[in-house]
């Protein structure tokens, strides 16, 4: 008998036989193998792996031919690409950083606009209203107990008049030297223009040449007067009584009165310049009482801003007015009508009438007050005519 031919297990048999076209062992014979035969089989597989990333692209493009070759071509272009950008999150120290130095080239471009656009003098005007600002929302102002407000009447109340004062009625200013750089004193002058605007350039005037303020006496009726009130003592205004216009002169202050009141506001454009009764001679008492100067103050100019040449009288007594005023332009242009004229305007501050030689008790005598009363009067009377015919126009 023949030797019989072994086929190994799970083969396609020896050539001839069969269909020979399977070349890797079937599924069964896999299994039979055992897992050694599978863990052999992997190591090869990765052995043949290595070996081929090993070799030249080239080589294995020509070994694989047409069809792999493109995905070797494949693999060389995304080999040649650039490396993906890895991208660090910043830790919160460098991020502070960044922000910060974004926030000044930000502020650095702001700055350089408002350079340009509004030049130096604007550049330092806009700096003072944020920290105006800063200050308001942090409420690091003071307020006396008047109701003072320095912080607000300087960078709020007073920057709004001096364009007023500087380029509609071009303000010219005398006798400055005579309001005492130090202490106090008590400044009266004479009141006109239908309106208290004579009252404001003052306190602007003094402010702006003597880098003080201004503390000036009101009628009742300002405090009255709804949001008028409440910005007028924040303005630096207080009540005209003796008692507060003593305590103000006995802690420094200078203090502002217009004796004529209403009655100099409210006169007829045809008495113009003639001053009226300057009342009982209250604030004369007062300036005996703490021993201040008096220094009288004329203005040349209010009078023509609203030239008065009428009074509703029965429609002022029905709102509780001393007058309502009928000028060349107000009622009839209506709004318009309050816009002042642009009349030129002279000041003069006179020499200071002392009070620390009267004897105690000087002011109670009646007739000494009404003497040294109609004195101030009188000066600011003369000075007045004095400045008419120093002023070429009333517009120029």
């Amino acid at each position: 008998m023949a030797d019989a031919d072994v086929i190994p297990i799970g083969s396609g048999g020896r050539p001839g036989r069969g269909s020979g076209r399977r070349t890797t062992p079937s599924a069964a014979a896999r299994a039979l193998a055992g897992p050694d035969a599978a863990k052999d089989r992997a190591e090869r597989a990765r052995s043949r792996a290595a070996k081929a990333d090993a070799r030249p692209e080239a080589a294995q493009a020509d070994e694989a031919g047409p069809g792999r070759a493109k995905k070797s071509g494949k693999r060389r272009r995304m080999a040649d690409a650039p490396d993906p950008v890895v991208q660090v999150t910043p830790d919160a120290d460098e991020r502070a950083e960044q922000t910060a130095a974004a926030g000044l080239q930000d502020f650095a471009r702001f700055e350089k606009i408002v350079r340009d656009t509004l030049g130096a003098d604007g550049e330092r005007q806009l700096a003072e209203f944020l920290a105006f600002l800063r200050r308001r929302l942090t409420g690091e102002y003071e307020v006396d107990e008047f109701g003072f407000d320095p912080d607000l009447t300087d960078h709020v109340m007073l920057k709004f008049l001096r364009p007023l004062a500087e380029k509609w009625f071009r303000v010219e200013v005398r006798g400055i030297e005579n309001i005492p750089e130090t202490g106090s004193a008590l400044i009266v002058a004479n009141h006109s223009g239908t309106m208290p605007i004579d009252g404001l350039i003052t306190q602007l005037v003094v402010a702006d040449h003597t880098n003080r303020p201004l503390r000036t006496l009101a009628a009742d009726l300002v405090f009255k007067t709804p949001f008028v009130g409440e910005l007028s003592r924040k303005g630096g205004a207080t009540l005209a009584n003796n008692d507060d216009a003593e305590r103000l002169l006995r802690q420094g202050n200078l203090v502002g009165v217009w004796p004529e009141g209403f009655k100099g506001l409210g006169k007829p454009f045809s008495e113009r310049y003639k001053l009226q009764r300057f009342g009982r001679g209250g604030f004369v008492s007062a300036a005996m009482r703490t021993g201040v100067p008096i220094v009288p103050c004329s203005i040349v100019g209010a009078e023509e801003i609203y030239p008065l040449v009428g009074n509703m009288a029965s429609l002022a007594r029905l709102v509780g007015v001393p007058y309502i005023p009928v000028t060349p332009f107000f009622p009839l242009l209506g709004p318009l009508g309050l816009i002042p004229l642009p009349s030129k305007w002279l000041i003069e501050f006179g020499e200071p009438i002392r009070t620390d030689e009267f004897p105690d008790g000087a002011a109670d005598d009646p007739m000494l007050v009404f003497n040294v009363t109609d004195q101030v009067r009188e000066t600011i009377q003369q000075t007045l005519y004095t400045l008419l015919m120093q002023r070429r126009s009333v517009f120029f």
